[in-house]
């Protein structure tokens, strides 16, 4: 037997729990006539997940007021199925901030407007598993909503799932997103070339430049290489200039100091992608 601490609507309570402090229960009428301080039966609860943070809480009531109990019990299947996928309790931001998304990306779907993601691809390459999860469950979503999500809108569900996976902030992870596609187009401008993106050296230098700035953002550094420095100023001195042209940015984006060594690596995916163009 569970306490209830919070009523939310006749069928989700917040209840304090042994094990996990405080929990979401989701069942029919499981709230109905209920107080404060009365004991719940959990075995009764369809669905159940851990939401500690008041913040989480109230943003969940929040959501109560407008997202269906249907879509709700949706949302917490498919959560429940990534889980199960990465074998891994999600962070409890998840709840409030896919359902919301996704409530809402339907609407617009039902209305006809379309939704553009340019960053789709790049978010495909930063994080290949979270976006082959996002696609297969999004087919599973597609029959429960009877809808149709469009291939940009997987793009967002995979960087909500990322976000939970690694507890990082959403506009953080849009943010990098967003930086390493703005690089993208500064490395074609400089090099006067056109990327392919099937390309392989682009897979590459995608992932390279998101696994920098995670290594920065953590101060995670790679070791210092000054003899190789001194070759490749000499011996790739446009690739090597570019690669300080981009430190330079995401120092200003980022807003922290970022080591030679990074220039360096750089370097080298540069000047392999740049030496793959048929142009060049």
């Amino acid at each position: 037997m569970l306490s209830v601490k919070k009523i939310l609507n006749n069928n989700v309570v917040i209840a304090e729990h042994p094990d996990y402090q405080e929990v979401v229960l989701i069942g029919k009428g499981l709230g109905f006539g209920k107080e404060p301080g009365q004991e719940i039966a959990g075995d009764k609860a369809e669905k159940f997940f851990v939401l500690k943070n008041e913040d989480e809480q109230q943003q969940y009531m929040n959501l109560l007021e407008y997202v269906d109990e249907e879509f709700i019990g949706v949302m917490n299947e498919f959560i429940e199925k990534l889980e199960a996928r990465f074998k891994t309790k999600l962070h409890e931001h998840i709840h409030v901030g896919l359902t919301d998304h996704l409530y809402f990306a339907a609407k617009r779907i039902r209305q006809g407007q379309g939704i553009k993601n340019p960053f789709l691809h790049e978010t495909e390459l930063a994080y290949p598993m979270e976006y082959a999860a996002a696609m297969e469950l999004t087919e599973w979503l597609n029959e429960k909503l009877d809808i149709r999500i469009p291939d940009g809108e997987i793009g967002f569900i995979t960087l909500h799932i990322h976000s939970a996976l690694t507890n990082r902030n959403l506009a953080e992870i849009n943010h990098h997103t967003q930086l390493v596609s703005e690089l993208i187009l500064i490395i074609e401008d400089y090099l006067k070339i056109k990327i392919s993106r099937k390309d392989m050296n682009y897979l590459r230098l995608v992932r390279h430049l998101h696994h920098a700035i995670e290594r920065v953002q953590t101060e995670t550094y790679v070791e210092n290489q000054d003899s190789l420095k001194k070759v490749l100023q000499v011996e790739y001195p446009v690739c090597y200039n570019l690669s300080w042209k981009l430190i330079k940015i995401m120092q200003q984006r980022l807003q922290v100091s970022i080591p030679d060594a990074e220039a360096v690596y750089l370097t080298l995916h540069l000047q392999r992608l740049d030496s793959a163009q048929p142009n060049t």
